[in-house]
């Protein structure tokens, strides 16, 4: 299923108990449909004592979250917005719903995807 948020999106945390915080996309993993938001998510991970921390002890780290509990932001009203894609300069480009504001270029997988659609159906008319 493709993704509308790509890593280094600003995304508002929609559920969860994050629910308001906002972040930056720091990574999408895409087999499990989870991403890891920026200063969201943060559990505790124990480190064993060894050379590099010879206290151990314990850091706060992001953990991975579901994708479909996050939104991208609109850079237009600064809100969570749906995303529609557009072709602008025969590049597909992601777009808020409500305000049409670009979102930033979709991957290069995806755009040669749909262009392959896209030549198929003008073999067929």
């Amino acid at each position: 299923m493709a993704h509308r948020i790509r890593q280094g999106d600003t995304v508002a945390v929609i559920a969860g108990d994050d629910k308001g915080r906002r972040g930056k996309v720091l990574r999408i993993i895409t087999e499990k449909n989870r991403v890891v938001v920026e200063g969201v998510n943060l559990v505790y991970k124990h480190l064993r004592k060894s050379q590099q921390n010879p206290n151990g002890g314990r850091i706060r780290r992001e953990a991975a979250m579901h994708i479909s509990n996050v939104m991208p932001i609109d850079p237009e009203t600064n809100k969570p917005t749906k995303v529609a894609s557009k072709v602008v300069a025969g590049k597909r480009v992601r777009v808020g719903r409500v305000t049409g504001a670009e979102l930033g270029g979709v991957s290069a997988k995806a755009t040669s995807r749909s262009a392959g659609k896209l030549a198929a159906s003008k073999k067929e008319a």
